[in-house]
């Protein structure tokens, strides 16, 4: 297939390893850079205030729900592109493409009046009125920026397909320096311009994810080996066979996702029940966390795409040593972060904090206590996440949306409220409930893909 990089089917672990770090370092690395984002926001934030801090971590975790709903229709694309190139169906990749994009851009239109009144909704959710005023202030800004965010979530997971990962990753580290430099003058006022404080780092997020989308949608319709398949052409017209089928396999990984995205949510907002300094640490915390679960999250994407084009060669040997080899590796990386976390805790949490806020010292503790669970539930978390991974490749999705459903929000969540509140255990009993539901669902997902159609030899 001459519009992706040939990559050949791996024939031993090693090849497989090659493959996989190949195609999913890039991703790794533009998946760190666009959380950087959002910890550049935490970071700049925590300098600013406490009380901004705590907003921004409620503001950027309620958008990233949304999101993250939403974009369950681009990986739906990853499997589906991945699929129809290795059984070399071009016409089929232009289709799912466009309608792809109908279905995000759809629905960031229809959630733009959640996020215009959020801040009614996290008081009803038990926030303290400043502090859901500040949030509502932050996303009343960003909200527009779900539109470029969603169209990059396409055809980034189109790219990926395709195997062009580099440029993906070069335009997001582009995208963190932007935000960077426009946070610095922004947030702070600094050269002239107004001090805007968290609306400042909203103004900054905007800008940045309109100019990442125009670089990537830009490569994709011009460059000379993607030109042909015509992505972008007669975006207009409807194609509601394709459309169907994406929302077919996109709900149901957009469900999946709010699934483990509204525990953690649900998890910020118990914070907020204790106070505001739990839920600053829990937002630092919580971005030490998501900084490493997106290299799990980017061998999943280079999983998913391998298990796809197997999936669509009929190559179930290849299928089955891919999945090893990458659960193998996302394992090993588990690892090398548990030592981290409970080995310096503090150095990493203190990046995050200026040491003159007379709250440091109780935040930096409280943020080192959940650093020791959130090395628990490392492995869980890349077992569930490579799971589901392997299982989008082969376009299986229904059953582990179930499945996330039942465990994150039928046992992790009751237990997240039992062990932080009922029990006593506080901030880091909340946390305990996250281990019990990522373990419940790693498990059970990874089990369903091993015993599989897919896997089980005929």
């Amino acid at each position: 297939m001459s519009g992706s990089i040939s990559l050949p089917p791996a024939s031993s672990p090693l090849g497989h390893a090659r493959a996989l770090l190949v195609l999913g370092l890039p991703i790794i690395g533009s998946n760190l850079a666009q959380v950087g984002l959002h910890t550049v926001d935490t970071v700049m934030m925590g300098w600013y205030g406490v009380r901004e801090l705590a907003a921004v971590v409620l503001a950027a975790g309620l958008f990233f729900v949304l999101f993250v709903v939403g974009s369950g229709v681009s990986y739906a694309l990853m499997g589906r592109v991945a699929a129809s190139l290795g059984a070399g169906d071009e016409t089929q990749v232009r289709r799912d493409t466009r309608m792809a994009l109908w279905l995000s851009l759809g629905y960031a239109a229809a959630i733009q009046p959640v996020l215009f009144q959020s801040g009614a909704l996290l008081r009803l959710m038990g926030q303290e009125d400043d502090i859901a005023d500040l949030a509502q202030q932050f996303l009343r800004v960003s909200m527009i920026g779900m539109f470029p965010a969603l169209t990059v979530a396409v055809v980034k997971s189109c790219l990926s397909a395709f195997e062009r990962t580099r440029v993906v990753l070069a335009v997001t580290l582009i995208g963190v320096g932007i935000n960077i430099a426009l946070n610095w003058v922004l947030i702070f006022g600094r050269y002239g311009f107004p001090e805007l404080g968290l609306r400042g780092a909203a103004v900054s997020s905007v800008v940045v994810q309109l100019v990442t989308a125009a670089a990537l949608v830009g490569y994709a319709a011009r460059q000379p080996q993607m030109r042909r398949f015509g992505l972008f052409q007669r975006l207009w017209r409807p194609d509601w066979e394709a459309a169907r089928t994406m929302a077919r396999l996109g709900v149901p990984i957009g469900l999946t996702a709010l699934a483990e995205s509204g525990l953690f949510q649900a998890t910020a907002l118990m914070m907020g029940w204790i106070g505001a300094v739990p839920l600053a640490a829990h937002g630092i915390a919580m971005e030490l966390a998501m900084l490493t679960f997106m290299v799990h999250m980017g061998l999943s994407s280079a999983a998913t795409v391998r298990a796809g084009r197997a999936f669509g060669r009929h190559d179930r040997a290849a299928l089955r040593m891919g999945a090893w080899v990458a659960q193998a590796l996302s394992l090993c990386f588990g690892a090398v972060v548990v030592a981290a976390f409970l080995l310096i805790p503090g150095p990493l949490v203190a990046l995050f904090l200026d040491p003159a806020k007379p709250e440091a010292p109780e935040i930096m503790a409280v943020g080192i206590a959940l650093l020791a669970v959130a090395g628990l539930f490392q492995l869980f978390d890349a077992t569930q996440v490579m799971a589901l991974g392997l299982l989008r490749g082969v376009q299986d999705t229904r059953v582990p949306m179930w499945v996330a459903v039942t465990c994150y929000w039928g046992i992790g969540l009751p237990a997240s409220y039992l062990l932080g509140f009922t029990f006593g255990g506080g901030a880091q009993g909340i946390w305990l409930g996250l281990v019990v539901g990522l373990a419940c669902t790693g498990l059970t997902l990874i089990v369903r893909f091993w015993r599989g159609p897919w896997c089980v030899a005929r």
